[in-house]
């Protein structure tokens, strides 16, 4: 059942993580480039058109294991599209900064799906 809203593919996903600085160096060399943005809270990484963060306790999703993000040019109809076929809204669309949305829900058996909208 194609819907109206089509996504742009999976370019952002974020990871749960226990030790940020040995995070951020086996990521540097899988990745082979330096972190883009280096906070206590966050370090994202900028390789071949993917975005990959890692967020040092979860961050503030409380993640407790990795979330890809499917890119969207309309946040809120694709979570229109979603829910209407039988996924449920688990964090609804939010601005993370930049004019960047994101929300995640949940489909029936219980797998988050992360939904990123750019400005």
């Amino acid at each position: 059942m194609p819907g109206t809203s089509t996504t742009q593919g999976i370019k952002t996903v974020l990871h749960p993580v226990s030790d940020l600085p040995k995070a951020k160096a086996v990521y540097a060399a899988l990745l082979g480039v330096a972190p883009q943005i280096d906070e206590s809270y966050y370090v994202a990484f900028e390789a071949e058109g993917q975005h990959i963060g890692l967020l040092p306790g979860g961050g503030p999703q409380g993640l407790t294991s990795s979330l890809a993000y499917w890119h969207v040019p309309d946040i809120e109809a694709k979570l229109a599209e979603v829910t209407a076929a039988g996924a449920t809204v688990k964090d609804a669309a939010q601005d993370v900064g930049g004019g960047r949305l994101v929300a995640t829900v949940v489909d029936p058996d219980g797998n988050l799906i992360g939904l990123l909208q750019d400005s």
